[in-house]
């Protein structure tokens, strides 16, 4: 499959598995999880067309690791990122000493007001990456990388997870965790 076609069936997966799913008509099980079957019937219903093997290959092939498969291989789901209430079902786990969140410069001046928020998702995420977090911060603009006390967090009491994908998770981030990191690489 091209690129563009991958890219083009990831986005219309995360829309539907992590934000809209009744826009398609499923319904996301316990766990976020959706038949495989049921996905891509529901999506032919709605003029989206793509098969099994197209689908594997987007689970497999995307750079984010956005997706994955149960056990069985007979359902699916987003890893994280939902605005639509589901309990994906993860454990609270020992976070790493510091952990990193990328953003856009215009945001700074609410974050080191308000901490991080989760906004209108389940969680804020949280990567043990530099560059990840550069990256994501550039999807913002001018990126900002700011360095999350994530050990001393969690011995204040507050619990971090960590999706299939190694993105971590936490309700929110207060500022006093939080420092701007000043342009350095990994």
């Amino acid at each position: 499959m091209n690129n563009s076609r991958l890219v083009k069936i990831s986005k219309y997966l995360s829309k539907h598995l992590r934000h809209t799913p009744e826009g398609i008509g499923i319904t996301l099980a316990e766990g976020g999880w959706v038949s495989v079957t049921e996905l891509i019937e529901a999506s032919r219903k709605n003029g989206v067309l793509f098969t099994r093997d197209e689908l594997e290959e987007v689970v497999a092939k995307n750079d984010k690791h956005r997706f994955s498969f149960d056990s069985t291989g007979e359902l699916i789901r987003a890893n994280q990122g939902h605005s639509v209430e589901v309990d994906l079902q993860l454990t609270a786990t020992l976070p790493p000493d510091i952990l990193y969140h990328g953003t856009g410069a215009n945001a700074v001046p609410l974050i080191l007001q308000n901490g991080l928020c989760k906004m209108s998702r389940h969680h804020v995420h949280l990567t043990s990456s530099i560059s990840t977090a550069k990256k994501v911060g550039t999807r913002h603009g001018k990126p900002v990388v700011f360095t999350v006390y994530a050990a001393a967090m969690y011995n204040d009491g507050f619990e971090f997870y960590c999706s299939e994908n190694g993105v971590w998770l936490v309700d929110r981030v207060p500022v006093k965790y939080l420092q701007i990191l000043e342009n350095k690489t990994e």
